[in-house]
């Protein structure tokens, strides 16, 4: 019978993701590193778990190419992080309610959405935008975040609900 392997570790999830994006570049031409840091950093500091921290690093892996659905499947992972990947990565040609309602139907994957969209969405990265492009991209993101349910300001729901039941 063979044995389980070890997960991986936080440290271990975050350098498999920095190699997998190490060429890759934001729209602003920044090291595109910057922003799965950033995004895992705002889940910390949201109150996620390690798991959602270790979906965070690797929230854009298989959207973007960078690692496969088949590495994904196979990483010694718990499966509550593989679901929260899959359920951040849009697919071709999906659209925004059925993207937005797997997010919701997936216990974990709110608080990762919220922080790449904080993230995208904040006013200093998009500035070095072509206007076009800023305005395209704030309309995606506050649809997305009405989609969602975010509100600025407001903690993403499943935190609500969270919270709520332990004042009970």
């Amino acid at each position: 019978m063979p044995t389980p392997c070890a997960q991986l570790t936080l440290a271990e999830v975050e350098a498999i993701a920095r190699e997998a994006h190490a060429e890759q570049r934001d729209k602003a031409g920044r090291p595109y590193t910057e922003h799965l840091a950033a995004v895992a950093e705002g889940v910390r500091i949201r109150g996620g778990s390690d798991e959602q921290i270790a979906a965070a690093w690797l929230h854009d892996a298989v959207e973007d190419g960078a690692l496969s659905e088949r590495w994904l499947a196979d990483a010694a992972l718990p499966q509550q992080v593989k679901e929260m990947v899959l359920a951040v990565s849009k697919r071709d040609g999906e659209d925004l309610r059925s993207y937005t309602r797997r997010i919701l139907d997936t216990p974990g994957a709110l608080l990762i959405k919220e922080s790449d969209l904080a993230h995208n969405a904040d006013p200093a990265r998009l500035a070095v935008l072509e206007p076009a492009t800023r305005t395209r991209l704030t309309e995606k993101y506050a649809q997305v975040r009405a989609l969602l349910g975010l509100t600025p300001g407001e903690p993403p729901a499943e935190q609500s609900v969270q919270a709520n039941t332990a004042e009970d």
